[in-house]
């Protein structure tokens, strides 16, 4: 029994969408129709771009990289301001969580004993991990979903999430301006021992990378690069198909059924494109703060075909609440298991800068619609 509550703990978002699905199968029957909810192309996707991305983690790529930069910087203020625009820049390539994974623990132990230092940094990573990942199509799970689903074209997506990644880029710069400035101790930064691997293994897993940047700009179909991935990946070590987030693959699953199950509904389908018709932004937006942007994005794209503005939603949705986006609650976690967590404090000062953040993107985004839409 304990172990069914930790799993269900720990994999909240999981048991949810699951049990959204099967509650939707009660007023349509599990048919042959089910298999076309599924949009396979993006989880097909996801699952080379995150075995590419652990099998860098896997070979100790992303530390190095962290240790070679952290070296070069001599205050608190100056480190953690590199840290949270690592976060931001990362994102983007290797999506919001994989980028707070392998950064929050190293600023963990570099601003240990500070602990004011340590809160706003990784409330600004979070942050920074959450807002940079808006502007490419593989930085996070919603972009991704949206812009396979939709068929968006690069130029697309490029114009609608460019203005808001820049702004957040500003937003990130001056709020670095926030950490206490303390002189650190050359000791003080942890040095890294990267795993040694082959160049044979590091080729590989570049090969799977190239090969899913690839289907992002639709050069490749997704079947190929996932023959690709998985030849690469098992060359080079088959125990990071472990290390995949297969919980994330499922949760899709389920919220492809759910929204799938509930479109079929007429009465259902016309009353949510009803609300949702026009205010995609805001409603996407709300709607993150209570069940996480990357569900939302799954469940509000069967009712609208303004992928833009529903992008957007769901992107600057990521701030707010603590469970508006996946990857703050593993910042949250990551933080609450070093001895020095002060939980309450990391919670007020997450709120308060998320909301701030939220309502100046929010703002800005409803100007720009007014203006050129």
């Amino acid at each position: 029994m304990n172990e069914i509550l930790r799993f269900i703990k720990k994999e909240a978002v999981l048991c949810i969408s699951l049990a959204a699905a099967l509650v939707s199968m009660i007023f349509v029957p599990p048919n042959e129709g089910y298999l076309g909810y599924v949009d396979w192309s993006t989880l097909g996707l996801l699952f080379c771009l995150m075995a590419a991305v652990q099998g860098f983690g896997s070979v100790g790529a992303f530390q190095k990289l962290s240790g070679m930069l952290t070296k070069r910087f001599h205050s608190t203020r100056s480190l953690g301001a590199a840290l949270s625009l690592m976060c931001f820049f990362l994102a983007m390539f290797i999506t919001n969580d994989v980028s707070l994974i392998t950064l929050v623990p190293l600023t963990i132990t570099l601003f240990r004993g500070m602990p004011v230092v340590m809160i706003r940094t990784v409330v600004l990573e979070t942050a920074a991990a959450n807002l940079g990942s808006m502007a490419t199509p593989m930085g996070n799970p919603q972009n991704l979903y949206i812009y396979s689903h939709y068929g968006m074209p690069l130029r697309e997506f490029f114009s609608a999430m460019l203005p808001p990644a820049l702004t957040s880029l500003v937003i990130i710069a001056a709020s670095s301006l926030f950490i206490p400035s303390r002189r650190l101790e050359e000791t003080t930064a942890p040095e890294h021992a990267a795993k040694r691997a082959g160049k044979f293994r590091v080729v590989l897993y570049g090969i799977a990378a190239a090969a899913s940047l690839c289907t992002v700009v639709r050069l490749l179909d997704w079947r190929i690069t996932l023959a690709v991935t998985l030849i690469c990946v098992l060359a080079a070590d088959f125990r990071v198909l472990a290390r995949v987030d297969y919980a994330l693959l499922l949760t899709f699953v389920c919220f492809f059924v759910f929204v799938g199950n509930i479109s079929a509904i007429p009465a259902v389908r016309e009353l949510v494109s009803g609300i949702l018709s026009g205010r995609e932004l805001l409603v996407g937006a709300a709607l993150s703060q209570l069940i996480s942007n990357v569900p939302c994005a799954v469940m509000l794209s069967g009712f609208t075909e303004n992928a833009r503005q529903l992008m957007l939603g769901v992107d600057i949705g990521g701030m707010g609440t603590l469970i508006a986006s996946l990857a703050s609650l593993i910042s949250f976690k990551l933080y609450c298991a070093c001895g020095e967590a002060k939980k309450g404090r990391y919670f007020l000062e997450f709120t308060v800068y998320n909301f701030a953040v939220l309502a100046v993107l929010l703002a800005a985004q409803l100007g720009i619609n007014a203006l050129f839409e």
